[in-house]
């Protein structure tokens, strides 16, 4: 087999391991964030090969980029397969501004894209091992469900998820707490920053070495190849249309990984005009994208696209290092970022609560357009840039925004503002008659490293 991919962690200080390891490891030992050394790059002509592929067959294409040495082409292929089973529709609106709706796996949410593909190969590679980890997740909603879908009933995977229960709507709760066997799910009263710094502090921890920790957030590797896919297969899907423009591409974000995603996707050679990271009202990275000055946002704002409540994405580290900056874990600049680039290639924006209602409301009446608040926030960042840029703002531009969630997840919010009960896929059906599993724990890490030592 080739000489395998490497990769590096965005403080520096760790050695250089391969795709197998990270995805394993999760967060480096020096606590930055998993980066290929050199990003494989996808040609025009393989570009275009992707148009009469399915989902699984590009994902192929673009996991072998980052897979080779690490595992055969045919286990691969049986992996995408296997995990890409459901619709991934790119929903025309008006003009060539499309939504791509990834809302339709297993738990109704796109992190199912990265949570299934991301458990197959780590069960993969544990098989071949005969090893068995411990996945520890703080979600502020979809990651959970996701990651608890994907991984549940799995013998040689434990998964302990935190998340903040004041935060996520009964449905998501439902979809992680109604599951139990090798999924154990920990309400914190506190926020979802809270719950992402006890995970990091214990992958940090000497003392838990034994417990082969790793980690299904975005942190990991794992779960940022994935998200690269969808972007190429809706760009795929457009020029079969016909299209062969660079679109607008708008991402709602909150830790940041499906934005990294599509980031990535552009420095492999994905064509994009401008990539719009549209956030709700923890507006941390506008700010610093305006004026070079990164402040976190202490605590969170709570807003009604929860899953977005993060006052300091982790990924943003891997954003920086993108643009040949550095950023430790604390959200410290130590080598400033090339923020004229940053500002040529990206645009972020920060949507309220209130324009977030408004935008459900309006994509609703004008176009029977069905957004849930996530999907809102990007729909609204893509408004908002072409509003702010006459050039893009014709009826030719081609646009996609991302539809992050499944509506029926957010049914008071939806029903509230359109008087409309959405349709429940068949992943939401029956959770009100399950019984919960959910233990309390304090934001406390002494109590939380017992916890885990005292299960496992």
């Amino acid at each position: 087999m080739d000489n395998p991919l490497m990769f590096y962690s965005t403080n520096l200080e760790a050695p250089k391991i391969t795709f197998r390891e990270a995805l394993l490891k999760g967060q480096a030992p020096d606590k930055g964030l998993y980066l290929p050394v050199m990003i494989p790059t996808i040609t025009q002509e393989e570009i275009d090969s992707f148009t009469d592929k399915p989902y699984y067959q590009i994902a192929f294409e673009v996991a072998r980029k980052f897979l080779v040495g690490q595992i055969p082409d045919d286990d691969l292929l049986h992996l995408v397969r296997d995990a890409y089973d459901y619709d991934v529709p790119l929903e025309p609106v008006y003009e060539r501004k499309y939504i791509l709706r990834l809302d339709q796996g297993p738990t109704a949410s796109f992190k199912d894209f990265a949570a299934r593909m991301m458990g197959r190969l780590m069960q993969y590679y544990l098989n071949r091992e005969k090893r068995s980890l411990l996945i520890l997740t703080a979600t502020s909603g979809d990651t959970g469900s996701a990651v608890a879908s994907a991984f549940y009933g799995l013998d040689n995977i434990r998964v302990v998820i935190l998340f903040p229960e004041s935060e996520v709507t009964d449905r998501q709760r439902k979809q992680m707490t109604t599951l139990g066997k090798n999924v154990t799910v920990l309400a914190l009263k506190a926020k979802f920053d809270d719950c992402q710094a006890l995970v990091k502090q214990a992958f940090a921890d000497p003392d838990l070495n034994a417990l082969n920790l790793s980690s299904a957030n975005s942190i990991n590797i794992g779960r940022l190849v994935p998200q690269i896919v969808y972007y190429f297969y809706a760009y795929a899907k457009l020029r079969k249309k016909g299209a062969i423009d660079p679109p607008v591409i708008s991402v709602p974000s909150g830790n940041f990984g499906d934005m990294m995603g599509g980031v990535l996707a552009c420095k492999m050679g994905l064509p994009v005009k401008k990539f719009v990271i549209a956030v709700n009202e923890n507006d941390e990275f506008p700010i610093y994208l305006q004026t070079g000055d990164y402040r976190k946002v202490e605590p969170s704002r709570n807003c009604i696209s929860s899953a977005m409540n993060v006052g300091h994405p982790s990924n943003l580290a891997r954003l920086v290092a993108l643009y040949r900056g550095v950023m430790d874990e604390q959200g410290i600049i130590h080598k400033q970022a090339d923020l004229e680039l940053m500002r040529k290639e990206l645009f972020a924006v920060s949507i309220s609560d209130v324009k977030t209602r408004e935008t459900i409301r309006k994509a609703w009446e004008t176009h029977r357009l069905l957004l849930e608040p996530h999907g809102a926030v990007g729909w609204a960042g893509l408004m908002k840039y072409l509003a702010s840029d006459p050039t893009s703002d014709q009826p030719g531009q081609l646009c996609i925004s991302l539809e992050t969630a499944h509506p029926a997840k957010f049914p008071q919010e939806i029903n509230t503002i359109l008087q409309v009960d959405p349709e429940l896929p068949p992943s939401l059906k029956g959770l009100e008659g399950k019984t919960e599993y959910a233990e309390p724990l304090a934001n406390d890490y002494a109590g939380f490293k017992s916890f885990l030592l005292g299960i496992f």
